[in-house]
């Protein structure tokens, strides 16, 4: 199984940082081949125009864009690969991977 980190970004356009940002669970998950799983960060942001973007970054390379999405708005979401969606509120982001596949 491959290991590599995600990471997730949070942007907003009035505001220069986040107050927080941090996973909620243990950082080894471990899935059989065409399962899905559900990663989670908690995030304290006073902006309502927060968008979020989520990476992953094998070991000595570069990150990698999954995808983004406004967390606090209608700002739409875009993904390259349908097998990863997101779910967000105002204090927590999702990052869904349907089919979790080797490479993951």
């Amino acid at each position: 199984m491959n290991k590599y980190i995600l990471l997730v970004f949070i942007m907003a356009s009035d505001v220069t940082a986040v107050d927080k940002i941090e996973p909620n669970r243990g950082t080894d998950i471990i899935k059989t081949e065409g399962e899905s799983v559900t990663l989670s960060c908690s995030y304290d942001s006073d902006s309502e125009y927060v968008r979020l973007y989520w990476y992953r970054q094998y070991p000595k390379g570069q990150p990698q864009y999954l995808l983004r999405e406004g967390a606090r708005s209608n700002y739409v979401k875009d993904s390259f690969d349908p097998r990863f969606q997101s779910s967000t509120s105002h204090i927590i982001t999702e990052l869904i991977i349907s089919s979790v596949s080797v490479s993951d």
